[in-house]
């Protein structure tokens, strides 16, 4: 590790303590994790203590476990890549959802002004709900959008499709119909393609 990150690792450990799992160094990079009971405070921590300073948060992306080759833990997680001005670095910020059927955290936006959006994609996202945001509703799918897309356990077609019925002079939800075709291209399927 660099003497920068040595340092950095050194505050985190001494400053947040019990609160998180001991910092981790991980592609020249600080990561900490902290349980879901703990994160505004370590969260709050992070931005207000004079050594650390995290100012600003630039990224907070949900995560889905459920099929990485050989987990075992918790399903659903926040992270967050938070920036330091003041001091020159980086951390990165993940929590696990308790629970896996309904999965929810506490809310960055109080602290983070920017994790409103971020919060609002992961929720739309991954489902995982976020307890205190002002305005959590979908941001990149539309309203009636029925699951998640991209949960691992989400269908790759979906479920209904969306079309304008000029008859009807509407948009109608209907099932999805796309039809199996052939994705070979036609170089490898047909012998003699493109000769004579």
């Amino acid at each position: 590790m660099s003497a920068k990150l040595d340092s950095l690792c050194q505050k985190l450990t001494e400053f947040i303590g019990e609160r998180a799992a001991a910092p981790v160094q991980q592609f020249g990079e600080i990561s900490l994790e902290v349980r879901a009971e703990n994160y505004l405070e370590v969260a709050g921590l992070l931005r207000d203590h004079a050594d650390l300073q995290f100012e600003q948060l630039i990224d907070l992306s949900g995560i889905d476990y459920s099929t990485f080759t050989g987990w075992q833990g918790k399903r659903f997680a926040a992270v967050s890549q938070l920036t330091s001005v003041t001091h020159n670095w980086r951390l990165r910020l993940r929590v696990f959802a308790p629970d896996d059927g309904f999965p929810i955290l506490p809310s960055l936006v109080d602290i983070w002004a920017s994790a409103n959006w971020y919060e609002r994609e992961a929720f739309d996202l991954y489902g995982i709900m976020f307890d205190g945001h002002p305005d959590l509703r979908r941001i990149l799918t539309d309203y009636g959008f029925v699951g998640h897309p991209f949960r691992k356990d989400f269908p790759v077609s979906g479920y209904v499709e969306m079309r304008y019925d000029p008859e009807q002079r509407r948009v109608v939800y209907q099932p999805v119909t796309i039809e199996p075709r052939e994705v070979t291209p036609r170089v490898v399927r047909e012998e003699g393609y493109g000769r004579g």
